[in-house]
């Protein structure tokens, strides 16, 4: 009896076992896997060798998808705040500086394109810009705007009009068009000119700019210098609409409407995984950029879809675009640089800025 029981017990156990096998192998042949690790922001020190010199390059690698956005000092444009205080208000995960802006005296102005949360808070007129779908799909161009619309009467007539920039305070005497929205903060932050208020498309003021309000929900023009005139077509009460076209170096039209965040400075660096350098036709001038060396901030796009960060100190622009090859972008542009030039990640500055900031790319999962 107890021979008959143990085997009648091997073989309970034996068929246990098969059958056990056998829902595993189909568990995992439908799908019903282990979770896959999520791909996590590195960051490494990485020695590049470019024309006899070897370079210390500090970089930071952000996976695919990694939600990001930009962090403005202050949360306002033309501010400045310290990068680390920015990093902290936007609970970023990476972070590296952005685009150049007035550090020199007078408003903080930022120079190129700034786009959040699908936003455009400045507009850019030169340069490269860097942009991300909410799927976190990064593009690399150079951007141009055009500002256009028309405003309308109550009997039905129509007259265009156009704006030049964006929150930003215009030069001493300038004759020029300028939409101020919330981002620029409550106030369109000076004075002169006159103001014409829009809410929900419709003229609500108009008046001498004194440092007029902005709306919640709408945005102010300020017409100077002999654009005056120009305000002469709006009137409370009109109906206004506006266009707005993202365009190319060559003015033609490109799809960036659905670009949720993006930063402008440049030069471009790389293209498709080749050098490819020309500042002087990218509107820049300055010896800084064209022949000096300096400390640099870019950002790549590498060929997997994630984006690299990086800096490194000493740099002339035609060095600093080797060694973004040398890293493997695919696409690559140049950030604000010398004392802007700073790195967040894992927890730590990894590049000190050495001056309070405009603007920061902030990439994160709590991002906001």
């Amino acid at each position: 009896m107890r021979s008959g029981s143990g085997n009648h017990t091997l073989t309970w156990f034996k068929g246990f076992i098969t059958a056990l096998a056998v829902l595993l192998a189909v568990t995992w042949s439908v799908g019903i896997q282990p979770a896959e690790a999520k791909a996590a922001i590195k960051s490494s020190v990485s020695k590049v060798k470019v024309g006899g010199r070897t370079f210390t390059v500090q970089t930071v690698s952000v996976p695919k998808g990694t939600p990001v956005t930009l962090g403005l000092a202050k949360r306002q444009v033309g501010q400045t705040e310290a990068f680390t205080s920015i990093v902290k208000n936007y609970h970023a995960e990476a972070a590296i500086n952005g685009a150049f802006f007035n550090a020199y005296g007078g408003p903080a102005d930022p120079y190129g394109t700034l786009i959040l949360q699908g936003r455009v808070a400045h507009f850019g007129g030169y340069g490269t810009t860097i942009g991300f779908l909410k799927d976190g799909t990064a593009l690399m161009s150079s951007l141009y705007h055009s500002l256009t619309g028309k405003v309308t009467d109550d009997k039905g007539n129509s007259l265009g009009w156009y704006a030049v920039f964006m929150n930003r305070t215009p030069a001493d005497g300038a004759s020029t068009i300028i939409k101020y929205t919330p981002d620029r903060g409550s106030r369109v932050g000076f004075t002169g000119g006159i103001a014409v208020t829009i809410v929900n498309g419709k003229v609500t003021k108009k008046e001498v700019n004194a440092n007029s309000l902005i709306p919640k929900d709408g945005y102010v023009l300020v017409f100077t210098g002999t654009e005056k005139k120009s305000s002469d077509r709006f009137h409370v009460g009109n109906s206004v609409e506006e266009k707005l076209v993202y365009k190319d170096a060559k003015g033609n039209s490109i799809p960036w409407e659905n670009v949720v965040t993006a930063v402008g400075a440049g030069p471009r660096l790389v293209h498709d995984g080749r050098v490819e350098l020309n500042a002087k036709a990218e509107g820049f001038n300055d010896p800084k950029i064209l022949t000096s060396a300096a400390a640099r901030s870019g950002i790549a796009i590498m060929p997997d879809g994630s984006v690299l960060l990086a800096t490194v100190q000493g740099a002339t622009m035609q060095q600093w675009a080797a060694i973004m090859k040398a890293l493997g972008a695919k696409q690559a542009m140049n950030l604000d640089g010398g004392a802007s030039s700073a790195l967040y990640a894992g927890g730590k500055v990894l590049t000190q800025a050495g001056r309070p900031l405009s603007n920061v790319l902030v990439f994160g999962s709590n991002v906001k």
